[in-house]
């Protein structure tokens, strides 16, 4: 049976789409797991809460196991989700470890020695390792393999991450009582889907350890992915999308059961959670025109879901252009423009517990 959550989204029907975006996005998430973890302890803990289809799941584990290992705990409260997850973590971690292990082997003249002498050449080492979390990450996410020409550096730097999985609904308990103590909690585009979001934000840092870091991806600026002029119907469809989504994310809100408003931002949101060090950066994410298939498919399916998940909202007029543009088998297809491109953002604000 299909699991609904606070927001009466059948997410495990989207996890094909959720998989298209984590594709997308794999490099950004290597990036922003390279980023948090570093500030972290050796051999952390390391939480995703509403860890989806995996893809920061992904790019957590190949960090970690380049890193020296760690623990890495899934959390959500849809188990098709959490299967997904837990397998492209797993394969990310099995890439990075053979990737590492190829780039030791003493019949490869071309394999970084174990035996590095100097400080500097361990950061290179550690930096050709991070680099390569973009394609292990993004390997795992499509079930390929690897296809990076420079492997992880280094057998030294990939270490054994213990992959762990928590069915829960964190609106309903509080993180602590689910999960070890851990030093960074992180959800991404989950806590608005809570009823109470700062209390959400609470219960998440109720699991981080004295000093650990609680990170979340919300409030970034939308995806932007068509020219202004389609030729077709009027100018101007994917701004009308937009405020279709804004006024199915009111509804959402207004309709969610014990729905409680958060008038304030969440850098503010952090502060009132208790955190201090409260910050945010975000990650630009610039794929232009002419597009691959990995960009078509994206485009292709968050059209098709800005689309339904406000239809009632749409006009009849877009509705027709709608259907010819996700036809295959019209001439208007959005699959066939060259014209098409992603470009937006993913902001990510992060805290510190005392």
């Amino acid at each position: 049976m299909a699991v609904h959550t606070h927001d009466d989204i059948d997410w495990a029907e989207r996890i094909p789409t959720l998989r298209s975006a984590d594709q997308l996005h794999a490099k950004t998430h290597a990036e922003i797991a390279a980023r948090l973890v570093s500030r972290l302890a050796d051999h952390p803990v390391v939480v995703d809460v509403g860890s989806g289809a995996g893809g920061m799941s992904a790019a957590f584990a190949a960090e970690l196991a380049c890193r020296g290992g760690g623990t890495l705990v899934l959390v959500d409260a849809v188990p098709e989700l959490l299967d997904v997850a837990e397998t492209v973590a797993k394969a990310a971690v099995e890439q990075t470890h053979t990737d590492a292990a190829g780039r030791t082997d003493p019949d490869d003249p071309a394999a970084v020695p174990r035996d590095t002498s100097s400080t500097g050449q361990q950061q290179i080492a550690l930096e050709q390792a991070r680099a390569e979390l973009a394609g292990a990450a993004a390997a795992a996410t499509v079930g390929r393999a690897h296809p990076g020409i420079e492997a992880v550096a280094g057998a030294a730097l990939a270490g054994q991450v213990s992959i762990e999985r928590v069915r829960a609904d964190v609106a309903s308990a509080e993180l602590a009582h689910l999960v070890e103590p851990a030093d960074l909690v992180w959800a991404a585009s989950m806590v608005h889907h809570l009823p109470d979001q700062q209390a959400g934000i609470a219960g998440l840092v109720t699991a981080l350890k004295p000093r650990g870091m609680l990170a979340l991806v919300e409030g970034s600026p939308p995806t932007h992915c068509l020219p202004w002029d389609l030729g077709i119907g009027e100018p101007g469809l994917e701004r009308r999308l937009l405020e279709v989504r804004d006024r199915w994310f009111k509804r959402m809100r207004t309709d969610m059961p014990n729905s409680v408003r958060m008038p304030y931002g969440w850098n503010i949101a952090l502060v009132k959670a208790g955190l201090e060090r409260v910050g945010s950066f975000s990650r630009l994410v610039d794929l232009p025109a002419p597009p691959d298939e990995v960009v078509r498919n994206y485009v292709i399916e968050h059209i098709a879901w800005l689309a339904s998940a406000g239809d009632e909202f749409v006009t009849q007029e877009d509705r027709d252009v709608l259907r010819r543009l996700l036809d295959p088998e019209d001439p208007e297809y959005l699959g066939n423009r060259e014209d098409i491109y992603v470009l937006g953002t993913q902001t990510v604000h992060f805290g510190w517990r005392r």
